[in-house]
């Protein structure tokens, strides 16, 4: 027998949304006749600013539970890092030019955009690799191009869903094609948007890039460095690279930071080796059928 279907008690928002058509009289944009969650207008003024941040902590937090979403690797990196063949294009057309500069940079272009074949292969190996556990692990990116995009896109070409959080900024920066598209997610808040990178997130990677980079990587270490939040992997791609960026080191030497936060990240040269790396830290090897993710979360 079929169960009957139990009725609301009372009109859902969207049906009362549906039937409050306007009054001619109060139609105008000077009304304050619209309901108001659907006055675009007042949910913009900045008195409605705590409801706003309330909204875009609840939207995707909300979506990734109907999604299944539990566990998730955030990649952060440069949105100027190029695949590897649009790179050598540029360089080609650099060598026809006679300016150095330009040719200095198209240069350093094709050596860094083998971080972006890391991307991609390390986000295609986390996908592969926890699909075949029955334990999927969802990368997450910033949804923008370079680095972001590599990691989509290492998802999309083995068949994985992918998150991307994308930020309204100055200048357009429109999502990456190979987001999965009920999981891409805009924001207009900085501080969200990173509460969200780190709420399911059981490893941080971290590519070369620049001061936003900085920023996502200098704010999770200090909330693990102080424990604000759990510690977790925290990878960075490319050894060379930071500690010409970073002097670590110098930090210990002069009593700046001391020598055991040394351990809140681990340097990795490749995707391989990075996913070695989070399948020994979390015994996916040793656990494949025993719920290992979970058991370190």
């Amino acid at each position: 027998m079929n169960a009957k279907k139990i009725e609301r008690n009372f009109p859902s928002a969207e049906e009362d949304a549906a039937r409050a058509t306007p009054v001619s009289r109060y139609d105008g944009p000077e009304s304050a006749y619209r309901l108001a969650f659907t006055d675009e207008a007042f949910l913009l003024r900045d008195e409605l600013r705590p409801v706003r941040m309330q909204l875009e902590l609840l939207k995707p937090e909300v979506i990734q539970a109907e999604q299944g979403i539990e566990s998730t690797v955030v990649i952060f990196g440069s949105a100027r890092i190029q695949a590897p063949e649009d790179a050598q294009r540029d360089l080609q057309a650099a060598r026809l030019q006679t300016d150095e500069q330009i040719l200095k940079r198209a240069t350093m272009a094709v050596t860094m955009s083998r971080y972006y074949d890391e991307a991609r292969r390390f986000a295609a190996l986390v996908t592969e690799g926890s699909q075949a556990r029955g334990e999927p692990i969802y990368v997450v990116t910033g949804g923008g191009p370079g680095i972001m995009e590599a990691g989509n896109r290492g998802a999309f070409e083995v068949g994985g869903k992918s998150l991307g959080l994308n930020i309204v900024l100055p200048h357009e920066q429109a999502p990456n094609p190979y987001i999965t598209p009920e999981l891409c997610f805009q924001f207009h808040y900085f501080a969200l948007r990173k509460m969200h990178f780190l709420m399911r997130s059981i490893a941080l990677v971290c590519f070369p890039g620049g001061f936003g980079t900085l920023d996502e990587l200098f704010e999770i270490m200090t909330l693990v460095q102080t424990g604000k939040s759990r510690k977790r992997p925290i990878l960075l791609f490319g050894r060379e690279h930071w500690e010409r960026l970073i002097n670590f080191q110098h930090l210990v030497d002069t009593g700046m930071i001391s020598v055991g936060d040394l351990d809140l990240f681990h340097y990795v040269e490749t995707a391989e080796e990075a996913w070695t790396w989070l399948a020994a830290h979390y015994g996916f090897h040793e656990h494949a059928d025993e719920g290992a993710v979970a058991d370190h979360i």
